[in-house]
């Protein structure tokens, strides 16, 4: 195992240095591929990261070489005392960066502002107002529309996700794509993966393929790939004269795994070394018994898998037994 104290590096040499913090389970939605109808159970409080166990473990994190750490949830911003959890890891010296479902980010934007939280994604998976209470079950519609213009009045650097699945949104795919004409903005197109409970197979999958073919047959030579930055997991694209651009992340059909630089904390303090991976590595209890914890996250991050935690064709991604093993979306954070 790697024992270098100022870098996290994999049996693979992929160096990882960018840490999702999932902040909360709870959301105030309740989007069908994130969290199952029923929800999910809530764990008592004690068993969730305090904001100063937060702050301190992505402290050891930063102190191993993580230079970027994104805020992710269930929602983010519907915890207590994100504004403290916020304030101090911008203290740290990484970039930092949150994703959210929108519906508080004005509530929130001076906070963003503050902190120097430029980078901000938000879900948004339909631009119809009947079908977006539809895919999250709850009816925001509007305001997620409003902050979404506040966050570009504001000139903060904007993401749009957008979940694609077939029979669900997949007709609004150029809808998506003419919001970037006059709009600084990235929108995103999302594969649907598999997770607990959100019912998901091979046939409702809406491809990297697909998505391009559509655009080419609208678009012909306007349609323009980029330049991919360097660990990104999204192939991205414009169109000639639009303000914005649009992107795939392929994580069923194409995926990025020889690149990735990316490692995940719970809300309940586990590290998982893959999105996909059901094998996780408990840091809060050894945090909170004062024991050291650098050693655990290079352990978990050393024995990650080359691809999709072992599952290297898409038969073994599709087994739904394997889904079963890990978290819901909504628990895992995104």
């Amino acid at each position: 195992m790697n024992t270098d104290s100022n870098k996290i590096i994999d049996s693979f040499h992929r160096e990882h240095d960018y840490l999702r913090i999932s902040l909360t389970e709870k959301c105030n939605l309740r989007c069908m591929y994130c969290m199952p109808e029923e929800g999910v159970s809530l764990k008592e409080n004690g068993k969730y990261m305090t904001a100063h166990e937060i702050v301190e473990i992505a402290r050891v994190f930063v102190n191993l070489g993580i230079k970027k750490i994104r805020l992710t949830g269930g929602e983010p911003l519907v915890r207590k005392d994100v504004v403290e959890i916020i304030s101090e890891l911008a203290k740290l010296p990484v970039e930092l960066a949150i994703t959210t479902n929108g519906i508080l980010v004005d509530k929130y934007l001076s906070l963003f502002l503050d902190s120097g939280l430029k980078s901000i994604n938000v879900s948004l998976d339909t631009l119809q107002k009947n079908k977006f209470k539809d895919l999250t079950r709850r009816n925001h519609f509007d305001k997620v529309m409003s902050n979404i213009q506040l966050l570009l009045s504001n000139n903060l650097h904007l993401k749009l996700n957008a979940v694609l699945i077939k029979g669900e949104n997949d007709k609004e795919i150029l809808d998506f794509v003419e919001f970037t004409k006059g709009r600084n903005v990235h929108f995103r197109f999302i594969e649907f993966m598999p997770f607990d409970g959100n019912s998901w197979d091979t046939s409702k999958v809406v491809s990297y393929e697909d998505v391009i073919q559509i655009a080419s047959n609208q678009y012909g030579s306007n349609l323009v790939r980029l330049i991919d930055k360097k660990n990104d997991t999204s192939k991205s694209y414009k169109i000639n004269g639009y303000k914005g651009t649009f992107a795939v992340i392929s994580s069923v059909t194409n995926p990025f795994c020889d690149s990735c630089n990316r490692m995940r904390l719970t809300a309940d303090g586990k590290i998982k070394n893959c999105l996909f991976s059901n094998s996780e590595i408990d840091l809060l209890t050894p945090f909170r018994n004062k024991e050291k914890i650098d050693i655990l996250i290079r352990q978990s991050i050393w024995n990650k898998k080359a691809t999709r935690a072992g599952m290297n064709t898409i038969q073994e991604f599709s087994n739904p037994v394997e889904h079963s093993k890990n978290r819901a979306m909504i628990s895992i954070g995104g």
